[in-house]
């Protein structure tokens, strides 16, 4: 188990808590710039932060409190044994992939014989065992990365640390070393951590994603829960859910604010009355029709985009600027024989509405309540 509780002010803010337990990948998420890489780099040892613990294992890998006179604990890198993967590769052009995988046991006790031995072994174990003899600009990039892999983890380390690995390979490449990885969880059973900027990458391979921004982890949840039931606005924001939306919450009706229209909700009694919130509908909460009912909310189709056999389509909510996403198959736009301009109606499942602050949740103006008339 890797647990990391942090804290900074300067030169950047970090503010993160996150716990990976044994054989689980955890992503980290957000803007370029948000703390992701620092995050990586401050498990690593490569810096260290002004207060807070790092645990591996049982282990005290760092130990700081502002207000202590203690001096902080901090154990060097290579008595941390994190296997880090960068995005570029970071082979040594001058060295052969095995010689590369050699590296990070030059000190250990093995003999030259073992050491071979286990190079080999993490090459084969990558699939590119025949390729041990190579130079690394004699390589592809997939190559190199797999290489790259191998060194990672040729010194047994106890935690894996991922920056951005695959965003410099193609699509058919990143597709087998998603399967790589996913084979290397169950045989090595320890903590992963990767940052990736690629939602998609993040919510295929990660059991837990933690959302960063400026420094701060805003949430951390299973790629389903992150998705469908984000924290706040900001979270639905980088998560890049499309139908994010602001209203006024009363004891569970919603006014959609811009619109006439009013949703029945679950009130959670999280929420303080007549309070400005965001929120957010998902894909099956969502059904179109041609015609009117009690319960439907009419619009008319103001774009479609087509993306293969799925189309996503634009609906506009009359007198107002608010449009809703929905996204159907091209049989589906052929049966509602939708086109630009044409009037449909919506029907809006309140039991799948997920309403949130506008802020995150150490924003003290995270609601806006409505002052009493």
């Amino acid at each position: 188990m890797l647990k990391l509780r942090v804290q900074q002010t300067l030169p950047m803010p970090l503010q993160l808590n996150i716990d990976c337990a044994k054989g689980e990948l955890h992503a980290l998420v957000g803007p370029s710039g948000s703390g992701k890489t620092s995050a990586l780099r401050t498990i690593a040892g490569l810096r260290n932060p002004a207060h807070g613990q790092i645990e591996c294992n049982g282990e005290i890998w760092f130990s700081a409190d502002e207000g202590a006179r203690l001096k902080p604990l901090a154990l060097s890198p290579a008595q941390r044994s994190c296997g880090l993967l960068f995005q570029q590769y970071a082979l040594f052009p001058h060295l052969s992939a095995i010689d590369n995988v050699h590296i990070p046991l030059q000190n250990s006790r093995h003999t030259a014989a073992e050491k071979q031995a286990i190079a080999q072994n993490w090459l084969e174990r990558m699939g590119i065992g025949e390729l041990a003899q190579r130079m690394p600009n004699q390589l592809s990039g997939g190559q190199q990365q797999r290489v790259a892999l191998a060194r990672a983890l040729a010194r047994q380390p106890k935690v894996l640390l991922l920056d951005e690995p695959f965003s410099a390979i193609d699509t058919p490449t990143r597709q087998g070393l998603y399967k790589t990885l996913a084979e290397l969880r169950r045989d090595l059973d320890i903590p992963i951590i990767l940052v990736t900027h690629d939602l998609r990458e993040a919510g295929l391979l990660a059991d837990r994603i933690t959302v960063i921004d400026r420094g701060i982890g805003l949430q951390t949840a299973s790629p389903q829960n992150l998705f469908q039931k984000p924290r706040n606005s900001r979270v639905a924001e980088l998560v890049g859910i499309s139908n994010l939306f602001q209203g006024r919450f009363n004891q569970g009706r919603l006014h959609w604010q811009g619109t006439d229209i009013a949703l029945d909700v679950v009130d959670k009694n999280k929420i303080p009355a007549d309070s400005v919130v965001a929120w957010v509908i998902p894909q099956s909460g969502i059904s179109v029709g041609r015609t009117k009912t009690a319960f439907s909310h009419t619009a008319s189709v103001s774009e479609i985009s087509a993306i293969g056999q799925i189309a996503v389509i634009q609906f506009a909510i009359p007198a107002s600027d608010q449009i809703v996403i929905w996204e159907a198959s091209a049989a589906e736009v052929r049966r509602l024989e939708l086109g630009i301009g044409v009037q449909v109606e919506l029907l809006l499942d309140g039991k799948q509405i997920h309403i949130m602050p506008l802020r995150p949740i150490n924003d003290p103006r995270r609601f806006t309540t409505i002052a009493p008339n």
